[in-house]
């Protein structure tokens, strides 16, 4: 029989994690190049956005293809929250900004936490009548949001500046604010996965009908999922925004979902720690694949650059891996201290360092 670590043990490990992740944080903070942490906190971001859809598509099995619409509200209110007024007049020539937001500038955190309400509020809006549907009519009607939020912003001229998008927004995201949030996230939607709140929404990813014969209200258990994903959404999409300091409708565009949906698939399309682990490789391999964008030599051989091509050899890895390792590197597992002591004592056990 294995062996478990004991609660007080693992509690001890996860502190020293955070610890340890905290320290390495703050020495790059302080010491690396802009480059690096840009990345860091795209990679955080990039948690979040997979752990949130995750939640939806994974945990409680709602195939949504919209979330970067709601990325994009989290991105605008923000945005229209933390604007200087005198940049907002200078912004908007145009059509002048709608009232009140051409008089309010307020701090980054509420600024956030108001742009993932507004989120989950429209998450509601469109979980109500959608979850009603199911299968591909459900992925179409998510899908057809993303559009629709993206197209109100390319012509709300008088909200969002239209095409020509909102530029110089000030750059409160910092390593502090990313990782800070991918740990609530990570630790409000883990924590809920435990629950048996968590428990009812995998019975009913497994078979909704099931679920409902015993007691689960399924369509309120559905609602509740979709609404904390789209939060999270609206949330990272702030954090965004304050990172790029520029956006515009073509950055909320499906590629987006895509994207954020390579990352879930890839980790394990059911799994917190699979997300996590998605959505770091696939940060940290796009900026490896930007040799791809510009000339390059191997050997004798010169091979001329070609922008997105990046995207393409990304999008040929998520086809080879739906085809050949559909479960992803987690599957539905999590990277748990019980599990990484298993797999230690299994490799002690073949090195002959422990006993049977």
């Amino acid at each position: 029989m294995e062996k478990s670590l004991s609660n007080s043990l693992k509690f001890i490990l996860t502190l020293a994690l955070i610890v340890v992740i905290g320290f390495l944080l703050f020495l790059a903070n302080k010491r690396a190049s802009e480059y690096v942490i840009l990345i860091l906190n795209l990679m955080a971001i990039n948690m979040i956005f997979a752990v949130s859809l995750t939640l939806i598509n994974g945990i409680t099995g709602i195939f949504s293809l919209g979330h970067a619409g709601f990325i994009a509200i989290g991105a605008y209110v923000s945005t229209l929250l933390t604007l200087p007024v005198a940049q907002k007049e200078m912004t908007f020539l145009i059509k002048p900004l709608i009232y009140p937001f051409n008089q309010i500038q307020m701090p980054f955190l509420p600024a956030t936490l108001i742009a993932g309400l507004v989120a989950a509020g429209f998450g509601y809006v469109v979980a109500a009548p959608s979850l009603r549907l199911i299968g591909d009519y459900l992925a179409i009607a998510t899908l057809g949001l993303g559009e629709t939020i993206r197209i109100i912003a390319n012509n709300a001229w008088s909200i969002t500046n239209g095409a020509l998008g909102l530029k110089a927004i000030p750059p409160y995201t910092n390593i502090y604010w990313s990782w800070g949030w991918a740990f609530v996230t990570v630790l409000v939607i883990a924590s809920l996965v435990k629950s048996s709140y968590g428990r009812a929404l995998k019975a009913i990813r497994e078979d909704p009908i099931a679920a409902k014969a015993m007691g689960i209200n399924v369509f309120s258990h559905q609602v509740v999922s979709f609404v904390l994903g789209s939060f999270f959404a609206g949330v990272g999409g702030a954090l965004w925004a304050h990172l790029i300091t520029t956006i515009d409708p073509k950055s909320f565009a499906f590629s987006k979902t895509f994207e954020i949906l390579i990352m879930a698939v890839l980790g394990g399309l059911g799994s917190i720690s699979g997300a996590i682990i998605g959505a770091s490789i696939y940060t940290v391999g796009l900026e490896f694949l930007r040799v791809l964008e510009s000339p390059f030599k191997i050997w004798f051989i010169n091979f001329p650059g070609i922008p997105g091509m990046r995207m393409v050899v990304l999008s040929i890895m998520l086809i080879v891996l739906m085809l050949f390792w559909q479960r992803g590197i987690m599957g539905r597992d999590e990277l748990t201290w019980d599990l990484i002591y298993k797999l230690f004592t299994k490799s002690a056990r073949r090195r002959g360092v422990v006993d049977e």
